[in-house]
């Protein structure tokens, strides 16, 4: 993808991650001071939809990204660490993780407002942060609440088959490639801890931090790993 494309595309997909809104190219132009006309992002915004990386939802001046363009913001994430204030919380119960592993899901479900699945010894599974996750605007449509209750309690099955599905560093699955279903974004990986394997991750919708919350799960699985 051309420099100018690829850097409205990326702009416009984090802006939607972050308000959960349609994106106008006005609004592109002013919010991030760009050095193209509005004429010139409405013809790449055009372009971009033709190529089905974006789409108008209803009526609105705006556009939203596809699953696609999620796919293409992915392919630039590389790890990093997290805030320090993000560590302090979690040292806590990284600490205490040997004895007693869900306050670490806890945790990480008030920082990501996601769901969060654990399973540890492979058949004690556990989850929490669904009224985050419920919380999020996506479960605001009737269908989206009926797609979740449908995984909720299907969840205990789909965790037992990703211990044959995923290997031990932290992998990014979205829509058709989620387990979850395809209005879905998990974030997951399988970890060793005193001669037991575990599975930890998120369950988000699409729009999803998928920067921030890789990193994070990336840094438990490695505070983890570093216990054994």
């Amino acid at each position: 993808m051309e420099t100018r494309p690829a850097l409205i595309l990326k702009l416009l997909t984090e802006d939607y991650i972050q308000t959960a809104t349609p994106v106008a190219s006005q609004a592109l132009v002013d919010k991030y001071h760009l050095n193209f006309s509005p004429a010139t992002v409405r013809n790449d915004l055009a372009d971009l939809e033709e190529a089905g990386y974006i789409i108008q939802p209803h009526t609105s001046a705006g556009r939203i990204p596809t699953e696609l363009a999620y796919r293409q913001l992915i392919a630039t994430i590389e790890p990093k660490a997290p805030t320090s204030t993000v560590k302090k919380l979690l040292e806590p119960v990284l600490a205490d993780f040997g004895h007693n592993w869900k306050p670490l899901a806890k945790a990480l479900a008030q920082l990501t407002n996601s769901g969060v699945f654990w399973s540890f010894h492979r058949y004690d599974s556990y989850y929490t942060g669904l009224s985050g996750l419920l919380g999020q605007p996506e479960f605001k449509q009737l269908s989206m609440i009926y797609d979740i209750s449908q995984v909720i309690d299907s969840l205990e099955e789909i965790i037992d088959d990703l211990f044959n599905q995923i290997g031990e560093e932290p992998t990014i699955r979205l829509g058709n490639d989620s387990p979850f279903g395809a209005f879905s974004s998990t974030i997951l990986t399988k970890y060793r801890f005193d001669q037991h394997i575990g599975l930890f991750g998120l369950l988000a919708p699409l729009r999803t931090d998928y920067q921030t919350n890789f990193n994070l799960i990336n840094y438990v699985y490695r505070a983890i790993q570093e216990k054994c």
